[in-house]
């Protein structure tokens, strides 16, 4: 069984910093590019950041400069710092996990709040 779950969601004022975790199980993490997606009240869900499974990484626009997203191997964990939080990166932010080689697989975290406001 495949479980992405993440962790570290909450309330921030602006210009405040969280941490976002999400454990994988049930996967050779390794052999995964991992992401953190998000999706705002009205707006669709939108790529936020990536690292491949050799550590190379890619952000929006959006976020760029402010967040940076980071793995660790050895523990199936997927990190996802964010600095200088805007009330416009208040969503629901979901841990990502596609399958680099073989058949094709792509799973999905059940998602947690990220709520800056002052």
């Amino acid at each position: 069984q495949v479980q992405l779950v993440e962790s570290g969601g909450g309330l921030v004022q602006p210009g405040g910093s969280l941490r976002l975790s999400c454990v994988a199980s049930g996967i050779i993490f390794r052999l995964y590019n991992m992401g953190w997606y998000r999706q705002a009240p009205g707006k669709q869900r939108e790529l936020v950041a990536i690292i491949s499974s050799s550590g190379l990484t890619n952000y929006a626009d959006s976020v760029n400069g402010r967040f940076t997203i980071s793995r660790d191997n050895a523990k199936n964990t997927v990190h996802l710092q964010m600095n200088s939080l805007k009330p416009e990166d208040t969503a629901v932010y979901y841990c990502n996990a596609r399958r680099t080689v073989g058949i094709s697989r792509e799973y999905w975290g059940q998602g947690t709040q990220v709520t800056v406001s002052s």
